[in-house]
């Protein structure tokens, strides 16, 4: 199996032994992308609204550097660090996929790196 290793100049950088984004066998797996802004690599000023919209324009930018988009999303998985956001991060998340949605899980975890708010991996036909 032949798996290529994605990296978008529009999301912010691995900073660990991982790629941002694998392609194999017609898939593309991405790492999870947080609300990071790509040139300063800090987490965007705001709430989990501005969190998640970077986060989502980030997971896209991977997307598209691996010659996808989110309209071919099957999965993502959503990380919250609070689950009392989940209402506020699932009106943005609506307004990125279109219809039919990825199938989700979404779970609350104890710490999100940068201490983000929210993280959120997906997987996609390429």
């Amino acid at each position: 199996m032949k798996k290529t290793s994605i990296k978008s100049e529009n999301a912010p950088a691995a900073i660990g032994p991982y790629s941002p984004a694998i392609i194999a066998n017609g898939l593309v797996f991405t790492a999870g992308q947080t609300g990071g802004d790509p040139a300063t690599r800090k987490l965007v000023a705001g709430g989990i609204t501005e969190q998640t919209r970077q986060t989502l324009n980030n997971v896209k930018a991977v997307l598209e550097a691996a010659g996808t988009s989110l309209d071919n999303v099957v999965k993502t998985t959503v990380f919250l660090a609070d689950m009392n956001d989940f209402a506020a991060m699932n009106v943005v998340y609506g307004e990125f996929f279109p219809t039919p949605y990825p199938a989700r899980s979404t779970v609350q975890v104890a710490r999100l790196p940068g201490d983000a708010l929210v993280e959120i991996e997906t997987i996609a036909v390429v």
